[in-house]
């Protein structure tokens, strides 16, 4: 049985980033060799060392959305927090959030978010339902198009930045929360092991001959939200919408056909990938929602190599890590990325397992 208690260790609160490096591809790279064990420590702009002409990289373009709304409760006029999670009826502006703080905040409740100094920059909402002990069904009162709608969200709203990252966006995260290819918003949770390719990487990609192909994978919390089962197998995380495009699967198929390596940029685009195989393990045209959560013994049919960054104890990602790399393998690696003082999280450095 996979168990969570074998996924834990010490993590020093100030190894967490708060902030994005200056450069995207000046990160710190740690490169775990599968098959060898050797570590070796070096820079992501040496990425290209690691590939050969008609190699693969495929990368999530999802953007992260200002799905962060803060504002104010009727009568009471206490400040109150949400984050947009799903969109329920478009028509009707109906969404499931996260709300906060939750125990003030109960159906019938009127929420003001925005400017109201401008009543063009205010949005009304009406909470309909309870639905867990922090979500919220909300209904935003609003009778003007979806284009309007989703503009003044754009306006009113913020990018929801981590818990662990302990301030309010700025113009720096206007940049670097999102990828340089990212292209949908639709995202809670960043694919943040891509925000280290550079425009300069790109270059050097062509260069080489090294293909680059996209997937769309909209993350959402559960990223975030803490395992409470120790069987791991009864662990599974929240249904996001994902998109192989065909021309993403011909790239794929021709340099799996040929041996070449295919390296997931981030654990969400892995998902995506092994979420839309066929019966005889090639990639396809594919789109849909997947709760998909690799622990051991899995193996990707397809994926050879993966980038990802630093995670934390007991998390989800941490866990498809070392599920990908090996466990004590990837153990000892972050013990080792732990004591040569390796950035953690979102705006982290990053591992290559190959």
């Amino acid at each position: 049985m996979p168990k969570l208690s074998f996924y834990s260790f010490d993590l020093p609160l100030e190894l967490i980033a708060q902030d994005p490096e200056e450069f995207r591809d000046e990160c710190r790279m740690m490169v775990v060799h599968r098959d060898s064990g050797k570590i070796e420590h070096r820079k992501f702009k040496h990425i290209v060392e690691y590939l050969a002409p008609r190699d693969v990289i495929v990368a999530n373009n999802s953007k992260v959305f200002k799905a962060r709304l803060r504002g104010k409760k009727e009568k009471t006029n206490a400040d109150v927090s949400i984050i947009l999670m799903r969109e329920i009826d478009p028509d009707e502006y109906i969404w499931d959030t996260i709300v906060e703080p939750a125990r003030k905040i109960r159906t019938g409740n009127k929420l003001y978010f925005g400017d109201p100094a401008a009543d063009e920059l205010v949005l009304e909402a009406e909470v309909i339902d309870n639905t867990t002990s922090r979500g919220r069904t909300i209904k935003f009162l609003y009778d003007r198009t979806p284009e309007e709608f989703y503009a003044l969200i754009d306006k009113v709203g913020e990018l929801p930045l981590p818990y662990y990252i302990q301030r309010r966006p700025n113009e720096i995260d206007e940049v670097y929360f999102h990828t340089i290819f990212a292209k949908y918003p639709a995202a809670i949770v960043p694919p943040s092991a891509g925000f280290h390719i550079s425009r300069e990487l790109m270059k050097w990609f062509h260069v080489k001959d090294v293909h680059f192909a996209e997937v769309t994978l909209h993350m959402g919390i559960s990223a975030y939200r803490r395992i409470e089962v120790e069987n791991l197998v009864k662990h599974t995380l929240d249904a996001e919408w994902f998109h192989v495009p065909a021309e993403t699967a011909r790239i794929v198929n021709e340099a799996k056909l040929n041996k070449r390596r295919i390296i997931a940029v981030g654990i969400s685009t892995w998902r995506a990938v092994d979420a839309s195989l066929s019966a005889d393990n090639l990639l396809r045209e594919h789109e849909g929602w997947t709760e998909r959560f690799f622990f051991p013994p899995y193996q990707s049919p397809i994926i050879t190599g993966l980038v990802t960054n630093f995670h934390f104890p007991k998390t989800p990602f941490f866990i498809m890590a070392a599920t990908f790399g090996g466990r004590p393998l990837i153990k000892k690696a972050y013990q080792e990325a732990i004591k040569e003082g390796y950035r953690f999280g979102e705006y982290g450095d990053t591992m290559l397992i190959l």
